[in-house]
């Protein structure tokens, strides 16, 4: 079992940048692909980027230039740096972790996942 905890949201202007944070339970973290998504009002969840066990990462172009996944294995954590922001980056965002994995752009592949944390980013 692990339990997921974002944090970082708020409000931002446009061109400005967020980092979130994804805070994992258990022992088990460095064996786990990690994946964060987006929902905004009447939209499906979106993938904006993953990192494997590894640390490779892949990223949506959407967000490809403007956002970087990391992970730090000894504090269970991995982090979102959002650079650039836009109004349309708007959403809740969350992360994910699929065991065993390496990066999966589809939310069903993902087992665990967080509360989520709102983003707005202004005009």
């Amino acid at each position: 079992q692990v339990q997921l905890v974002e944090s970082g949201g708020g409000l931002v202007q446009g061109g400005g940048s967020l980092r979130l944070s994804c805070a994992a339970s258990g022992r088990t973290f460095r064996t786990y692909g990690m994946g964060w998504f987006r929902q905004a009002p009447g939209k499906e969840r979106e993938f904006v980027g993953g990192i494997s066990r590894t640390s490779s990462t892949d990223y949506p172009d959407s967000v490809k230039g403007r956002f970087t996944i990391s992970r730090n294995n000894a504090k269970n954590t991995v982090y979102l740096q959002m650079n650039s922001l836009k109004p349309e980056d708007t959403a809740v965002y969350y992360c994910a972790a699929a065991a065993g994995a390496g990066i999966r752009p589809n939310r069903f592949d993902y087992d665990y996942w967080g509360q989520g944390t709102q983003v707005t980013v202004s005009s």
